[in-house]
This record gives structure tokens, sequence and C-alpha cells, in this order.
């Protein structure tokens, strides 16, 4: 175990200067599968070692990883502190109004003095355009820890998730039950690209955009789209679902939670899947709106795994980005 992470940097040739991950579908599927190898690796290295013990590999000792937080943030935000420390690195965490970013300094020159500052910028943003024009003038690599668009690191955790629980992606058939949102869409891209067959489940006003619709038809992905939750649900190994109100949507709550009740997630549902289904959200969650507290709390979930396995596929995403 200990010579697969000592050979992990053998794994890709010298990267580029910003090596960033923005997005899912930026990578091919074998640059995903050695994340999610190197993911596993870490996580069998760290068994019965206290959280705050350092990792058996120092790998970021020396570097330095500055973390951006324009959303609150509870996993990302802990998940990404605590795996820096167990890999030797420092963390300095700020939120938007902590920095002249928040002022009115522009991203082009915020990401060219953080270069000089950290190894590395890990950013929980609102805007993806934005998360692309930090990429664009670091010098270092960006990770995108959630913007509007994409969630590529909660994705990375949630595959690694399903394969320890059901083995490999491609015998997976995952129904995404709800809006067609940020989680969602890294999902498609992590789907298709991987060969795992996944139903978009949506209300119609709340399905996949033309861009993603073109990306799954271009790429010819197992991806489809649906808006009858029973007709979706036949043989689903995985059903995932989040919060019906975002943050930011919450003045259209009462409208919002009339049009997605058909699509909440509760025992019947689970039952209709396949025998053996997994129940996944990426949290918070709301018992009673997405999903009914029989089911997160019952024996299908493993939402406690998808969130501890935050911590392990950032180590990874870190160690690929940093080319460690």
């Amino acid at each position: 175990m200990l010579e697969t992470l000592q050979n992990f940097a053998d794994v890709w040739p010298s990267p580029a200067p910003n090596r960033s991950f923005l997005d899912i579908a930026d990578f091919s599927a074998e640059t995903l599968r050695e994340i999610l190898a190197n993911a596993r690796a870490m996580k069998a290295a760290r068994q019965g070692l206290p959280k705050g013990a350092p990792d058996p590999e120092q790998v970021l000792n020396g570097h330095a990883v500055a973390m951006i937080f324009e959303k609150a943030s509870t996993r990302t935000r802990i998940s990404f502190e605590v795996g820096i420390r167990q890999m030797g690195g420092q963390a300095v965490v700020m939120s938007a109004g902590d920095m002249q970013l928040g002022r009115g300094e522009t991203i082009s020159d915020t990401a060219k003095v953080l270069s000089r500052f950290a190894d590395c910028i890990m950013i929980r943003a609102n805007k993806h355009d934005d998360v692309e024009a930090l990429a664009a003038n670091a010098s270092i690599p960006i990770i995108n820890g959630l913007t509007d668009l994409s969630h590529p690191c909660q994705i990375m955790a949630d595959l690694m998730t399903i394969e320890e629980h059901l083995g490999a992606l491609s015998e997976q058939k995952l129904v995404w039950l709800g809006d067609c949102n940020n989680v969602a869409r890294s999902t498609a891209e992590a789907a298709g690209i991987l060969g795992m067959e996944m139903v978009l489940c949506t209300p119609p006003q709340h399905g996949p955009d033309a861009a993603l619709l073109a990306m799954i038809e271009a790429g010819g992905w197992k991806v489809s789209h649906s808006n009858d939750p029973e007709s979706a649900i036949v043989d689903a190994s995985v059903v995932m679902t989040d919060t019906w109100i975002s943050m930011g949507d919450e003045h259209e709550s009462i409208e919002r939670r009339h049009r997605f009740s058909p699509f909440q997630v509760d025992s019947t549902v689970m039952g209709d899947a396949r025998e053996g289904a997994i129940f996944m959200h990426c949290l918070p969650a709301h018992r009673g709106e997405e999903v009914t507290a029989e089911v997160i709390d019952g024996p299908q979930s493993v939402v406690w795994d998808q969130a501890e396995n935050r911590l392990h596929a950032q180590k990874a995403i870190l160690r690929f980005c940093l080319n460690q």
C-alpha cells in the first residue's frame, strides 16, 4: 500500500504550473480512476490512526494552501483543513470579507498575489466564472470547492463511496431525484466519463440545461432525463438527491416545495429500487422534504461514509494538483 503512495507521482507526467481541478468534465476516465485509487490507498494507510495524527507520508510538508470561502461551509472546510494538516501542509483560511477581494480588488490581482504566498488555492465560490478567472490568472493550481455550476470534490467522494459499497461503477444505475443543480451536473459528468448509467429525474422546470444535454449527446453517455420518478427508479442501485432549496433560493421556497414534493425519497422509493440499493445525499439534508428520516437514518443510507470520504478524495485531489 505504501509503495502505491510512494509511486503516485510517477502516474502522471510533470504538470503545467497551474494544474487545476475545476470540473469533472476536464478529465479523462483514466485520470479520475487514478485519483480515486490514491484516495482509497491513503484512506487505508490511516486505519487505526487518530484523526489529528500525521499521515505516514508527509507529502505536503512545506506546502501552504489558501482556502477562500464566499459561501458557508461545514464539510468542505473541515475536510480540506484536516486533510492538509494530515499531509503536513499549512492551511490559510479566509472568507471573501476578510480579503480585499470583498472590497473590490479584482480576481486577477487576487490570483497573482496569492500565487506568491501559497502553493495552491481552494475556493468555494458563488460564480463558476470567477473560479475560472482565478485559475486563468494564477500561477498555482486552483481547486473548485463548489460553484453555482459544479461541485467536483463532492462527486469524487461520492464515486469513492459507491465503489466501496457496490463495486464497479459501470455496473451501477444511479437515479438522481430533484433539481438538476451543480451536484447533479457534476454527477452526470462523472457517470458519463466513467460509463455509469444515470437518470436525471427532475420536475419539468428543473431539468438539465442545453449545455449539459449537448455534452451528454456528444459524449454518447448513458445519462438520460425523466420527469417520472416511478419509472426512473426501477433497477436503481444508487438513489441520490439534494436539498430542494439551495442558498439564495429561499424566496421561492413554497413554490419549490410544491414542485418537488413528488420527487421525495421515501421508503417506497427505496423499496422500488434494486435490492441492496444505497441512498446518498451530499448534505446538509432537510428531513421531511427531499428525504424522509427513515431513509436518511436507515440501513440503506451511506451519507456518513460520503461525508468522511470528502477528506480522502480531496487529499488525493491535492496530491494530483501538486504532483505529489
